[in-house]
């Protein structure tokens, strides 16, 4: 009898060895709670970088866009209008990130974690391809801008108020010189007035009937122009890629948060 018992004894400890010890929510040094508490700081601190990169896209496309419809490519309005798709993200993830810390639903947890990586694409997008163009512009406005001015001018009306507009704002006349608008359609439509009102010193009717250059700006617009635009994209390109790093915290700890609520529940 007493040896019957003896190996139920020793079965029945041989079967808990066997079973494994479920983990703790505060085991190891990176708990559920740690890891809880620091996507909460997280939030906070990625809303508030998230705001700045829509505030900074919105700026773009307020007040940046001007000149606009004188770029051959979409690439300069893209980038904005990828961070403030970027920036945009901020408010509804921080809700889903903060629901899914509190429920600790695992679905939530794994959607907040791919629209991190999501977030972290288009900005890393936006701020690399800033950059390219920042380089590639100059060459890409020198082959194509004349030509956007002496074929569309007085035929696209934004493409007229544009040239107007940098004109005036930067006091220069023509893509590369003054003397480019005398192989304009725009001049030969009328060819007494050699160059449009916007060029002149004074702007007045019809004073672009004078070239002198007391009466006339002489410089081109390329380089000023070029220089603008650069600027806006070094800008752009800073904000862009500076940012791509604060997802890249908040995807790693969400998924060593999503592993351990894994862990804890299995």
């Amino acid at each position: 009898m007493a040896e019957k018992k003896k190996k139920d004894s020793s079965a029945l400890l041989a079967k808990k060895k066997k079973v494994k010890p479920r983990k703790s929510r505060d085991a190891d040094c990176c708990s559920v709670n740690f890891l809880k508490c620091v996507l909460h700081i997280f939030n906070v601190i990625f809303l508030f970088a998230g705001a700045g990169v829509l505030l900074v896209g919105a700026w773009t496309v307020t007040s940046r866009h001007r000149f606009v419809s004188l770029l051959p490519t979409p690439t300069y309005p893209a980038i904005a209008y990828l961070l403030i798709i970027a920036g945009a993200l901020g408010v509804p993830l921080c809700a889903l990130g903060c629901c899914g810390l509190k429920t600790e639903n695992r679905t939530s947890l794994l959607c907040y974690t791919y629209f991190l990586l999501i977030t972290f694409i288009l900005e890393a997008g936006a701020g690399g391809l800033a950059y390219y163009y920042e380089v590639a512009v100059e060459d890409e406005l020198r082959a194509e801008l004349n030509t956007t001015f002496i074929t569309n001018y007085a035929l696209d009306t934004i493409v007229t108020n544009a040239v107007d507009s940098m004109q005036t704002e930067f006091k220069c006349c023509g893509a590369l010189r003054y003397s480019d608008w005398r192989r304009s359609a725009w001049h030969e439509h009328d060819p007494r007035l050699l160059v449009p009102d916007s060029c002149c010193r004074s702007v007045r009717a019809r004073c672009g009937a004078r070239d002198h250059p007391s009466n006339i700006y002489y410089d081109g617009c390329m380089l000023q122009f070029t220089n603008h635009i650069r600027d806006n994209l070094i800008i752009l390109a800073a904000v862009g890629v500076g940012m791509s790093v604060i997802p890249i915290f908040g995807f790693f700890f969400s998924c060593v948060l999503y592993v351990k609520i894994k862990h804890v529940i299995d």
